[in-house]
This record gives structure tokens, sequence and C-alpha cells, in this order.
């Protein structure tokens, strides 16, 4: 397995939500590690079981958190995850 590169966009969610994902903590972070857990695992990452419907728990999450803004929000993790996924996949 290999380990993140602290240096690649979207480490600071991916390292804390697979920690957070192996405590089994529902966390944005892990919700976020759920949503890719297949392609993070095809990268070499050690990912634990994904949490259930992600997505929406993550959605749900946001909303409490920021009200209206949590489409917005939600969109620009999902593509800070998706930067660190291309650039892990980049860097093997």
């Amino acid at each position: 397995m290999r380990t993140i590169d602290r240096s690649l966009p979207g480490a600071e969610i991916v390292e804390p939500g697979l920690r957070d994902l192996e405590r089994g903590q529902v966390t944005v972070n892990s919700l976020l590690v759920s949503i890719a857990a297949r392609r993070l695992r095809s990268a070499g990452l050690p990912v634990a079981e994904p949490l259930p419907d992600p997505e929406l728990q993550l959605y749900a999450l946001l909303a409490r958190e920021h009200g209206d803004g949590a489409h917005a929000r939600m969109n620009s993790l999902v593509r800070r995850l998706v930067s660190f996924e291309r650039a892990h996949e980049c860097a093997r």
C-alpha cells in the first residue's frame, strides 16, 4: 500500500478522511473518502469499508453547516477530491 504525499492537492482531505473512516467516524472527510473508495483503493491506498450513502450523508451534513451554500460547498470539496485522485495516480 502506498502512503499519501502530503504535497498533493486534496491530501488535507484524504489523509484525515482515511483515519476517520478507519475509526468509523462520520465526518466530511470520511464521507468524501467513502465516495472515492474504489478509485483510492485502485491507486493503492488503504481504505476501510466505505460509509453507506456517502453522497446523501455528505449533503445532509453540509446543509446543517452551510444551509443554502451546501451544494456549492459539496461541489468544491468533490473537485478537490478529484484533484487528489488525479495527482496521486500521476505520481504512481
